[in-house]
């Protein structure tokens, strides 16, 4: 639809579609579905669903949960549709639809998976990262219009899309530089500066008194982070500095799919086997409610994200890290991913070697004790946020939605050999369904079914 041919008072449908959880407590991409809702619902009318629960009620758009036959409805009401994760996979019916697709590929959690499934056996641990790559390639191939969180990860998902065939001449010729199809839109900063309503570490953590210097993990404890290397370090920075807390705002997920990780349980136990928990390390039991963040971001001296060097450091854009520039923390993280500059180059704090026990101590000890350059970097990370708002993050995606229209090479029906192959094998196994010889692709049926159970929510 274009603004030529939109009536005076007629609103674009949107429909915003998350599989994590909605309400008080929100993890990253329920909050970043809320943002990009609270956006577009300024000029269009936006309907806001979570496939796996919603408790949010009291909104300026509509709020719901839904499932398949519920999500049927509001998808036949939209215009266009904003999600995130497995949905296309889960509800694979929305691809046949002639519904506008925008497909949010800020996570690449098929490298994620890569880090995460390392609990399982070989053979479920091959099948779940092929599977992630499937659900991805389907978002890939379908969508009129991407967004992803960087430069690098554009760079990145270009590949895929090249791999796929939507680099091709329909696309390449409405636009050279592919920003029509693949656009740029990072998790954002709060437009409104933190307020702090009441105390949430300082004083209100049995442990933590008023004075004492805190540093923050803002978010969850998840395989692909090391907790643990900062949990040594706290160690030997705490015997110069008693006064020295490290708390972990994020032990339990909001999302109930998402199950406790190995690495979560392994910091609990490291900080417990060097007598550090509950006197020097601290884990919030909970989810901290998005609307109260600000506490416990304000009650903090240091934010801190450490990890280690591999595929999913490179390309991702740590979520956390906005909530440290939002609360004006300076910032101590491990090197390789897309901070890692950005902190460099602006002074926003340090950066360090993965799983450099004495130089992640030193750069604590640096940004905690030293006044005068923990001031000034606060100061510098004040003034850099300015321009990292969810305003300003969510311009191209907002651009997109003000006019949107399908993608020029699914006009001309351009589709890729793979994307032919798929479509023949599903014809085929359509027609077994009704065959005796159907009752051998059961178990791999139920295999599909548990993997895409496994993938919900992330």
């Amino acid at each position: 639809m274009s603004d030529t041919d939109a009536k005076p008072d007629e609103r674009t449908r949107i429909l915003v579609v998350t599989p994590d959880t909605l309400g008080q407590l929100m993890a990253g991409p329920a909050i970043r579905s809320w943002e990009i809702s609270k956006a577009l619902s300024q000029f269009a009318d936006v309907r806001l669903v979570s496939t796996t629960a919603s408790t949010i009620t009291a909104t300026d758009f509509h709020v719901a949960f839904a499932d398949d036959d519920a999500l049927r409805g509001h998808v036949a009401w939209a215009e266009v549709l904003v999600f995130q994760g497995h949905i296309l996979r889960s509800h694979p019916w929305i691809k046949q639809t002639d519904t506008i697709i925008v497909a949010d590929i800020y996570d690449p959690m098929h490298l994620e998976q890569l880090e995460q499934a390392k609990d399982f056996g070989p053979e479920e641990r091959l099948a779940l990262s092929i599977d992630t790559v499937e659900v991805l390639n389907d978002q890939l191939e379908r969508a009129d219009y991407l967004v992803c969180a960087s430069e690098k990860q554009r760079d990145f998902w270009l590949g895929q899309l090249a791999g796929l065939a939507r680099i091709n001449p329909a696309t390449y010729d409405r636009d050279p530089s592919l920003r029509s199809l693949l656009g740029i839109a990072p998790f954002g900063v709060q437009n409104e500066p933190p307020v702090q309503k009441r105390h949430g570490i300082k004083g209100a953590v049995d442990g933590i008194g008023p004075d004492d210097k805190v540093i923050i993990w803002g978010g969850g404890i998840y395989n692909w982070f090391d907790p643990l290397t900062l949990i040594d370090a706290v160690d030997r920075a705490r015997r110069s500095h008693p006064d020295l807390r490290l708390y972990f705002l994020g032990a339990a997920h909001p999302n109930p799919n998402i199950p406790t990780m190995r690495m979560a349980v392994a910091a609990r136990q490291r900080a417990e086997d060097l007598g550090l928990l509950g006197t020097t390390v601290f884990f919030n039991e909970s989810w901290v409610p998005y609307a109260d963040r600000a506490d416990y971001l304000l009650d903090a001296d240091l934010g801190v994200s450490t990890h280690f060097d591999h595929l999913e450091t490179a390309f991702s854009f740590r979520t956390r890290i906005l909530d440290y520039l939002w609360a004006s923390l300076p910032i101590v993280s491990t090197d390789g991913d897309t901070f890692a500059s950005l902190v460099r180059e602006n002074d926003l704090g340090r950066i360090v070697p993965p799983e450099d026990v004495e130089a992640l101590a030193t750069a604590i000890e640096e940004l905690l004790y030293d006044d005068d350059a923990r001031e000034r970097i606060s100061a510098n990370v004040r003034e850099f946020a300015k321009d990292l708002t969810w305003e300003h993050s969510l311009a191209a995606l907002v651009e997109f939605c003000k006019n949107p229209s399908p993608a020029p090479d699914r006009v001309a029906g351009i589709v890729s050999e793979r994307a032919r192959i798929d479509r023949d094998l599903r014809i085929r196994i359509a027609g077994l369904e009704s065959s005796t010889s159907w009752r051998l692709t059961r178990p791999l049926r139920a295999l599909t079914g548990r993997l895409s159970a496994r993938r919900r929510g992330l």
